[in-house]
């Protein structure tokens, strides 16, 4: 039988699996550690300095090649296939879980680097070296293509982080137990190997059928409080645990509400931009998926329709699926004057074309360089032309006690897009002291009065938000452009300090 064409077959899988676990550590490390940029930076140069050390280690293995690439595909299926769940559990229990990720990467990286090596030499007697090298490297590249498609776009939305990760590992079990055939000439002692490899797709197998009990394990370790909800989207691992408080929503493990004081951050965010404009018909809401501004801009009678601009389609309907959201914010995306678009914000707003009496921009805080962009000078800039010519805005800033120079970052590229700013701020004991920004076109004066309901919001509590202790007053800082993304750098140092 010709090996040559199922044995390059194996190539394609093998670069693939590789792929998938390179990018389930930088996608682990992302979710726990934070800073994206520089978790898969360090993970990309780390498993490409692997991948060289085991190809450095090859060149020791002389005798029973055919062996040692079952026993390697093995190996890689047990540590990468079981890489998810054990990074997640390594988070919450090590205090060195850093060396740990590292430590993972390099081992799966090294046990990779060794594959192709001792595949090639195997293959080296059926063709020679120049066809050898072209094809093997080809199907490596198309692995691997094929992986970074689907990581994205099919696995993690679909299949989840560690079932991922297991799937993966049991592919690469199933080329070293199949090459106990297509190799059976070259091996010996092939009775024990396929053992070996039955163990190895067992242990994966019962893996992949408990991968919910090591998600919620791993995640019970993470958050101090029961969870009650948690899904997977295209974009991020959304969670919502509860106490006798009251329930908290965390978005790839950050905290961005608990229902027990919510209202005074929303509160907060909408009324002085609503209040500052007077009787605003149309109103814009970016971010805010949870529904909890627009329960609030829609307390104004004056208002004809809302579009709320969010990326991910599952946070807008987490109110639907998940009940006491849908309670908490009033069930406010039945209402028959709001419009959902589920778009990049930076994208959709450069196609709008509407003008806005209100713009409400409640992102996550800029811990990536894909939210930082929603904080330059060039997206401020999308969002003036959007604006009617007395229109009001509001943004959230983060902290201004925690991260001052963030805070300041945003208000002062906000002017340098051309908008006239006033900084405020109010206090959320689920996040301390936090702060927003009321904008216009043109100098002005914030409104005075509340003029819906609120629950904490009055007029002498709306005056006093923009007033600011010595410890919060600006510092110098530097613009925020595309690019330079100054407010990650400066977002990142400052909240370090706090973890």
């Amino acid at each position: 039988m010709n090996r040559t064409p199922i044995l390059f077959l194996n190539v394609l899988v093998i670069a693939a699996c590789g792929l998938i676990y390179e990018l389930l550590a930088g996608t682990v490390a992302s979710y726990v550690l934070g800073d994206s940029v520089t978790q898969f930076s360090l993970i990309i140069g780390l498993y490409l300095s692997a991948l060289g050390a085991g190809a450095w280690l090859s060149r020791f293995i002389d005798r029973d090649l055919a062996a040692r690439f079952v026993d390697v595909e093995l190996a890689v299926a047990l540590v990468g296939g079981l890489s998810a769940p054990l990074l997640f559990l390594g988070f919450s229990r090590l205090e060195w879980f850093r060396l740990f990720l590292y430590l993972v990467v390099f081992v799966i990286g090294a046990l990779v680097g060794l594959e192709l090596p001792i595949l090639m030499r195997i293959l080296q007697e059926h063709l020679d070296f120049k066809e050898l090298v072209s094809r093997v490297l080809s199907f490596d590249y198309i692995g691997s293509l094929i992986a970074a498609v689907l990581f994205p776009m099919f696995l993690v939305p679909r299949l989840g982080l560690v079932r991922t990760s297991i799937v993966f590992g049991l592919l690469n079990a199933a080329v070293g137990l199949y090459g106990t055939w297509l190799l059976r000439p070259l091996l010996r002692g092939v009775r024990v190997m396929r053992i070996r490899a039955a163990v190895v797709i067992v242990v994966l197998l019962i893996a992949f059928a408990r991968a919910d009990l090591l998600t919620t394990l791993a995640e019970d370790e993470l958050y101090a409080d029961e969870i009650i909800y948690s899904a997977t989207s295209h974009y991020q691992r959304i969670l919502v645990t509860n106490n006798a408080a009251g329930f908290q929503l965390f978005l790839n493990g950050n905290l961005q509400f608990s229902s027990a004081d919510e209202y005074r951050y929303h509160e907060a965010l909408v009324h002085p931009a609503m209040a500052t404009f007077g009787a605003p018909r149309h109103v814009l809401i970016l971010g805010g998926g949870d529904g909890l501004a627009l329960r609030e801009v829609l307390k104004y009678p004056s208002v004809e329709q809302v579009t709320l601009v969010d990326l991910d389609p599952k946070m807008t309907g987490l109110s639907e699926s998940f009940r006491p959201l849908g309670a908490l914010n009033g069930h406010s995306f039945r209402d028959r004057r709001v419009q959902v678009v589920n778009d990049d914000a930076m994208v959709w707003i450069e196609r709008d074309r509407h003008a806005y009496d209100v713009a409400i921009v409640d992102f996550p805080d800029p811990n990536s360089f894909a939210l930082g962009k929603l904080f330059t000078t060039r997206f401020y800039r999308l969002l003036r032309a959007r604006l009617a010519p007395d229109a009001a805005v509001a943004v959230q800033c983060t902290s201004p006690l925690y991260a001052r120079r963030s805070y300041w970052c945003i208000i002062r590229t906000m002017e340098a897009a051309g908008l006239a700013v006033h900084a405020y701020q109010t206090t959320v004991p689920s996040f301390g002291v936090w702060g927003f920004a009321l904008a216009r076109q043109h100098p002005f004066d914030p409104a005075a009065h509340v003029t819906v309901p609120a629950r904490f919001l009055d007029d002498a509590t709306l005056a006093s938000m923009f007033v600011f202790s010595r410890d919060m007053t600006p510092v110098p800082v530097e613009i925020n452009r595309l690019d330079n993304q100054m407010l990650v750098r400066y977002y990142e140092e400052e909240w370090r300090k706090w973890s």
